[in-house]
């Protein structure tokens, strides 16, 4: 009885030291060796793991800050320029500059812009009422009003004006991760160059429609008359399909096709409030002066 139990116990034990032999060499000849620099450099980034930048994930974006030679085409939206820069240093390897971005509202149709013509009674989400239809409005193009966007963002930096049923973007806390760009079904929402200061010029509008079709369906559309176009001395504003666009990379911000368009389809953001000149504050007074002198005889010859 004793000498079974011994010799069970002996093969058992002969057993688990031939199957553990077996392991490591298995182990030894499929090991993956992964660079302990991944850890690091995933340390470094800010842990969002938004996607911003094409990844899944912060530990994707490191393995491949890691394993390639080239990193200029590798941006964390998130980090910024200056994560970037520490990161290459660490990496020992050269990194692109890239500019600022920030997510841009390209809709200008507000409750007062936009007449609304019928009603939607499902689901609050931009997603299902784009695929049953388009909208409550004239405008098969703007703005929803839904919310999916918010819903997306991680940095709680776009949130729905109750007043203007659009959405907002706080440009102090978009990291421009493009989440938001993403979940918008009518492509209104854009990344753009943040610019010196914050300050851009842009077409506030997608519309396609013709010109009487968008005007009647929105007041602030963009009717593709081409004014802005012939007015831009940098040839930074191209018209297609009816809509004008204005290119980032050409804009000089002159702002010459702020004054010209005659929806206010086009916007400036973030300059200051130009100050009245003298000839300008003569001619504003005049005016004034001719509207109440107008009123008061008006008024004059009603009593009469």
């Amino acid at each position: 009885m004793n000498e079974t139990l011994i010799y069970t116990i002996a093969i058992l034990v002969g057993l688990g030291l031939v199957a553990a032999v077996v392991l490591y060499f298995v182990a030894q000849k499929f090991k993956v060796y992964e660079d302990p620099r991944i850890d690091e450099t995933e340390a470094m980034l800010p842990g969002a793991n938004c996607g911003g930048c094409g990844f899944p994930g912060c530990r994707g974006m490191a393995e491949a800050l890691v394993k390639n030679d080239d990193i200029s085409a590798l941006y964390c939206p998130v980090g910024g320029a200056s994560t970037m820069q520490a990161i290459a240093e660490f990496l020992g390897k050269a990194v692109a500059e890239k500019e600022p971005m920030v997510a841009v509202v390209r809709c200008g149709g507000t409750r007062c812009n936009r007449a609304r013509i019928n009603t939607f009674d499902g689901a609050g989400s931009c997603a299902v009422e784009a695929s049953l239809y388009g909208g409550e409005t004239g405008c098969t193009f703007g703005c929803l009003g839904n919310g999916d966007c918010t819903r997306v963002c991680n940095f709680d930096a776009i949130r729905m004006n109750p007043e203007t049923g659009l959405p907002e973007v706080d440009e102090e806390r978009c990291t421009a991760c493009g989440a938001c760009v993403k979940a918008c079904p009518k492509q209104i929402i854009e990344l753009r160059k943040k610019g010196l200061k914050g300050r851009r010029v842009y077409v506030n509008c997608v519309n396609k429609d013709k010109g009487a079709i968008t005007r009647k369906a929105c007041t602030a559309g963009c009717i593709g008359c081409g004014k802005c176009v012939k007015t831009c001395p940098f040839e930074a504003i191209t018209l297609e399909n009816n809509l004008a666009y204005i290119d980032p990379a050409k804009c000089r911000l002159c702002r010459k096709c702020v004054a010209v368009c005659p929806t206010g389809a086009i916007v400036a953001v973030n300059f200051p409030t130009p100050v009245p000149t003298p000839a300008a504050q003569q001619e504003s007074t005049v005016a004034a002066a001719t509207q109440e002198t107008k009123i008061a005889t008006e008024g004059g010859e009603q009593h009469a």
